[in-house]
């Protein structure tokens, strides 16, 4: 997949290193000397170039017309709308992302603006932070659907509603799939009939608003 980043600080340039070891073919943009040098050590010289990234030209002689996605991560709001502007009215790009520095100007960046995926890195630690804190001993293992799901974990705890109960006995909160529960080391499918032991771990995916029902049942 051909990629284009503009933007080679600490976010382009990791983001780089990450899709050039899954083999995909990028290119990245970087105005400031400073940074370009940074680049040169850690990144191929075919990868990255210095240009500015909201001229056409710059994204043109980069091959953004060939393109499936770009990515516009720099440090300026501002510059990353252009950037998505461009790829998605001007070039047609497939699919645009771009990083949303101060959160008051997340409502800027929408599909309107050439944007597909907005992530803004503040809101995004912010909740987590938040739902670590209000959901005990579950853990998020891994986010879906930009934070709407979620796949978790959680220990049943002995003084729960769950504790010594079948999975059909409980109330379960409406966009919940119990994925597996793991034994003492073994896979148990969650069908109807099982029932609950204390200290079997639990795995469901879980709308992000109902998370914390899903808490109450497991949790002590």
């Amino acid at each position: 997949m051909r990629v284009i980043i503009v933007g080679g600080g600490r976010v382009g340039a990791h983001l780089a290193s990450l899709l050039v070891a899954q083999e995909h073919q990028v290119t990245v943009i970087e105005l400031r000397p400073r940074e370009s040098s940074t680049l040169a050590q850690a990144l191929p010289a075919n990868v990255w170039r210095q240009g500015n990234g909201t001229d056409p030209a710059v994204l043109q002689q980069a091959g953004i017309q060939h393109a499936a996605v770009v990515a516009a991560v720099t440090g300026q709001d501002e510059t990353n709308l252009v950037i998505t502007s461009l790829a998605r009215f001007e070039f047609g790009v497939p699919r645009v992302v771009a990083r949303v520095n101060h959160p008051q100007n997340a409502w800027l960046f929408t599909a309107e603006m050439g944007v597909d995926v907005a992530l803004n890195q503040a809101d995004l630690i912010a909740h987590l932070i938040a739902e670590e804190m209000s959901l005990g001993d579950m853990m998020t293992l891994l986010k879906l659907r930009k934070g709407e799901y979620a796949l978790v974990e959680e220990k049943v705890h002995p003084a729960s509603i769950a504790a010594n109960r079948p999975i059909r006995e409980l109330d379960w909160p409406t966009e919940c799939i119990l994925a597996a529960i793991i034994r003492r080391g073994r896979l148990i499918i969650p069908r109807g009939g099982v029932v609950l032991q204390a200290a079997d771990e639990v795995l469901a995916v879980v709308h992000s608003t109902q998370a914390a029902q899903l808490a109450a049942i497991l949790g002590r």
